[in-house]
């Protein structure tokens, strides 16, 4: 019996589907999340209701699913939010679904599903799951000048963000804008640490329903804050002002306090009312409930924001932290050939942990120590090994109902890609560079239909097109070349560790090699005038 309600909730896994096709039954599939309101007052009301436990039970085949902890069923089944309550036929296809719903409207749910389904009656696959030919096509210039149309047509001139609905704080989209429309990334900040941030306890609220940053969702996910942190970071390597500096310390003060397990980050921080509340009113109450899990993508996230926290400002504790989150991340999560497992006792290769523990093992190879090349390259070579089919990705193993389906997702490839370009020139292994580009390619011929939501595909795309600033750096790490190099004003640029000590610096980038260089100001000069 699940806490909370009064339904006899099954694990996901083949059983209870088997168990559907026995009882000729269809299966009920809630996914909740311990950060969801809306998930908990369900939970409360339509699921700990007597008279719809009875229907279930009589019914169907109950699943709980936690969303965190199955990203790949998550990105299978969710309505478009949380909860989602979606029936499904014994082999998995969609009958029907929801997002929230009141007892007495998934009672009457309940009833039209049971009422017209027959064992004979198939159901539905989700359009992505359905369409395996990816729209492949070559890599240019022209996918970078698309999105950027996109990021100025879709920009809110008067409230910030973009577009006119609810407002997500899309990180990802206002770096890309950094580099190539710097006043609107400048001025999402601003709408973000203004209406999204969390004065009091630290921390960004998820996102805002409405478009002027209103109707605020106020559960605190980690992946959210560490990504906004970066953000928030990238601005202030291109502008120097405090006012974006201070955003991203005070989010790592969050994510080192109320986030931190003692080895490593939590995954979440729950919503509710205490967040409406005054200061002097939250001082006797309860926080919101975190959820320690560690999940290895979002830790892996929050590292790779404070490693570069520490690259711009120097702040110790930043890189103290990513340090010990990054070491239990490999010493508990990563086994010795590559597999990424999920969180302790999860799903092992997935794509998304995959991708991101490759990041945050090379912004670390360039930003702490070089030593992190190594694991990064035996987590790139399973990753390719096992994950890569016809030149894309699949997000993760063959598992029951739609888990047999491949799904490329195509944030995850961009992430992977990513990481990908940083390895090939760390290691100067171009195969590495051939990888990322063929996987980008997979989803070129469709780049003319991507919005906002995904300009870091075109950040991506033009690191692949076009050759990224190099900074190859004979000398220690935390060296005055080493930070002169690593404050250089491109978020894009990779900066080489080579292991010597010779106090030189040299700069790559398409116009060929030029220096060497021994001072952090020649440095600034030759890249000036590259």
């Amino acid at each position: 019996m699940c806490p909370e309600t009064l339904i006899n909730w099954r694990d996901w896994g083949p059983a209870p589907f088997e168990e559907a096709r026995a009882a000729t039954r269809p299966v009920l599939l809630s996914i909740s999340a311990p950060w969801c309101e809306w998930c908990a007052t369900m939970d409360r009301e339509a699921f700990s209701n007597p008279a719809v436990a009875a229907n279930i039970h009589d019914d169907f085949i109950p699943i709980r699913i936690d969303a965190d902890r199955h990203p790949r069923v998550r990105d299978r089944y969710t309505m478009g939010g949380f909860p989602s309550t979606v029936f499904l036929t014994p082999e998995g296809e969609v009958i029907t679904g929801a997002t929230y719903m009141e007892t007495e409207s998934l009672r009457s749910v309940l009833e039209r599903v049971r009422e017209t389904w027959t064992e004979n009656d198939g159901g539905s696959i989700p359009r992505a799951l359905r369409d395996t030919e990816l729209p492949r096509d070559t890599l240019d210039e022209r996918i970078v000048t698309h999105m950027e149309q996109q990021v100025q047509a879709a920009f809110d001139d008067e409230f910030g963000g973009w577009g006119d609905g609810p407002k997500f704080p899309l990180p990802r989209t206002i770096e890309f804008a950094l580099k190539r429309d710097r006043s609107s990334a400048l001025r999402t900040l601003e709408a973000i640490a203004t209406h999204l941030y969390d004065t009091y306890d630290g921390g960004f609220f998820r996102y805002a329903g409405s478009r002027d940053w209103s109707d605020l969702h106020r559960e605190k996910v980690l992946d959210t804050n560490a990504a906004i942190c970066r953000a928030f970071t990238t601005a202030y390597l291109y502008t120097g002002e405090d006012r974006y500096r201070e955003p991203a310390q005070e989010t790592i003060e969050y994510l080192t306090t109320t986030l931190w397990t003692g080895d490593a980050f939590a995954g979440s921080q729950a919503a509710g009312e205490y967040y409406t509340l005054e200061p002097t009113e939250r001082e006797s109450q309860e926080p919101p409930f975190v959820d320690e899990t560690v999940f290895a993508d979002r830790t892996s996230l929050a590292v790779d924001a404070l490693c570069r926290f520490y690259a711009v400002t120097d702040n110790e504790g930043a890189r103290r932290y990513a340090e010990r989150a990054l070491s239990h991340v490999l010493e508990t999560l990563v086994n010795s050939a590559g597999t990424v497992c999920h969180f302790d006792g999860g799903s092992e290769g997935l794509l998304l942990d995959q991708a991101r523990v490759l990041q945050a093992l090379t912004t670390a190879a360039q930003i702490l120590d070089q030593k992190y090349i190594v694991p990064a390259q035996t987590v790139a070579d399973w990753t390719i090994e096992h994950r890569e089919r016809d030149g894309a990705f699949v997000d993760g193993s063959d598992g029951p109902a739609l888990l047999d389906r491949p799904l490329q997702p195509l944030d995850t490839t961009v992430e992977l890609a990513d990481a990908l370009t940083d390895l090939a020139v760390l290691t100067q292994n171009t195969e590495y560079r051939s990888v990322a580009r063929t996987a980008l390619e997979s989803f070129a011929g469709a780049h003319d239909r991507m919005g906002v939501t995904v300009a870091n595909y075109a950040s991506a795309v033009a690191r692949v097109v076009n050759t990224p600033l190099v900074i190859e750096i004979a000398d220690e790490p935390g060296s005055d070349l080493h930070r002169a190099a690593l404050r250089v004003a491109d978020h894009e640029k990779i900066v080489v560790l080579t292991g010597e000590s010779d106090g030189k610096a040299t700069v790559l980038d398409e116009s060929g090699q030029t220096g060497p260089v021994t001072t952090p100001d020649a440095l600034v000069s030759l890249i000036e005038d590259a």
